[in-house]
């Protein structure tokens, strides 16, 4: 009965935005043209951060120092996986005006939603723990800083990005891009000192290939470190600064900007990301190293490479810590007041979900073994997020015209499956010590 009622109100939500006349700001009305595009850039820049953040760092560097370029292909398709999912994302907030949470706490029961709740809750602590730790990290290692320092240093920083979004969004998104801009700087410069073998970086990128079990671990770890919930529930979130007043007409056409933002920001991932795998193949396998941390990786690259490149990878992994622990604790927000309706401080929600990294480091914890532990949570709550999704987005009477077509479905299905495996995979081998 609450699943009719509410179908009824969307389906009125949707003759409504049809008879409005509001042309869309920005929009041509005969073709998509370059000005209105810019306008529209911005949430999946925000997004792409996750792809990019120190669990990437951890798991790209180990790929590359251990099996050269063969892992190159893993970074391609897990980045066509994040494509296809966070296009949904953006699509059911485009098509309904709500969230991921919020969609979720209309249509499931109150139980299902305390349990959604509860997963993404530990979703965003483990991602925050994660990018919080990372940020820590390059402070230290750029800058000589004082673990506990260089962690209230990242605290400070956090907060004021996030802060900033009391201006406007756009703030925001600008900030997030300008650090996104820092790691691809400095990994050019790395690439330009690590002078890879491009034949066959190319070579592998299009031919899959897993030398051994070991190999099949690392591969996994890199998709489950690629594909995150928390990025799910926010990319639905933000596209709502640019999703107000539109007609039916209007959604279908600023889900086509959304596209085009989402394949210019995944992309720029996918570079950096394949970058990091290119870099430590040239320099660490090239030389016999065998990198198992990011503090291994930063201390090999000066005698390698001289300063200038360790001191870019010191900073690439500053800018990736701060701008994706600033992600992350932006979908702490959107995911505590979606799912259940709870009312909380922003400021209280921020502090919440990067407690965890503070108490990591203040009280001395192994901070890679506290890395490791949070890509294991965030492989075991993936599907919370993913299948709900799904769930909605082939609904009609929810998504109107921009529902599901049967082969986004077949291949939402066959994506979910092979995450879901992988992570699996991933969270055995993690416990058992494959």
């Amino acid at each position: 009965m609450y699943e009719e009622s509410f179908a009824e109100a969307v389906d009125a939500k949707h003759e409504q935005l049809i008879k409005k006349s509001v042309p869309l700001a920005g929009f041509s009305t005969n073709a998509l043209n370059l000005r209105s595009m810019l306008k529209f850039l911005g949430p999946a820049f925000v997004i792409s951060v996750a792809y990019i953040d120190p669990g990437n760092f951890a798991t790209n560097i180990s790929g590359g120092s251990k099996f050269n370029y063969n892992l190159l292909w893993v970074i391609l398709w897990s980045n066509i996986m994040a494509i296809f999912l966070q296009s949904l994302s953006a699509k059911l907030g485009i098509a309904t005006g709500y969230n991921l949470p919020q969609m979720c706490g209309r249509v499931f029961s109150r139980k299902t939603n305390w349990c959604l709740w509860v997963m993404a809750e530990l979703a965003a602590m483990a991602t925050n723990l994660a990018e919080f730790i990372g940020s820590t990290l390059g402070f230290y290692l750029l800058f000589g800083i004082p673990m506990v320092y260089a962690g209230l240093i990242t605290v400070i920083l956090t907060f004021f990005i996030v802060y900033i979004g009391k201006y406007g969004q756009r703030f925001v998104e600008v900030i997030i891009s300008l650090l996104v801009a820092v790691i691809c700087i400095s990994y050019t410069i790395e690439i330009f000192l690590a002078k890879p073998e491009w034949n066959l970086a190319g070579l592998h990128v299009l031919m899959p290939s897993l030398p051994n079990g070991e190999a099949v671990l690392i591969a996994v770890g890199m998709l489950g470190a690629t594909v995150m919930p928390h990025v799910i529930y926010l990319h639905s979130q933000l596209v709502q600064h640019r999703n107000k007043d539109l007609t039916a007409e209007d959604r279908k056409r600023h889900f086509k900007m959304e596209r085009f933002d989402i394949a210019i920001a995944m992309n720029i991932a996918f570079i950096v990301n394949a970058s990091m795998v290119m870099v430590s193949a040239a320099v660490f396998f090239r030389n016999g190293v065998v990198v198992n941390s990011i503090e291994e990786a930063h201390k090999s690259l000066y005698p390698l490479l001289g300063a200038a490149s360790s001191g870019a990878f010191g900073l690439a992994l500053i800018a990736s810590g701060l701008s994706s622990s600033a992600v992350g604790t932006m979908a702490g927000q959107t995911i505590m007041q979606g799912f259940v309706g709870i009312k909380i401080s922003d400021n209280v929600t921020r502090f919440v979900t990067m407690l965890p990294g503070m108490i990591i480091i203040f009280i001395g914890l192994n901070p890679i073994k506290a890395l490791v532990l949070s890509q294991v949570v965030l492989s075991f709550i993936l599907p919370f997020a993913i299948i709900p999704m799904l769930i909605i987005t082939k609904r009609k009477d929810i998504m109107g015209d921009l529902v599901n077509k049967p082969i986004t479905n077949f291949a939402g299905c066959i994506i979910t499956s092979i995450i879901v495996t992988a992570n699996l995979v991933l969270l055995a081998s993690t416990f058992l010590g494959w």
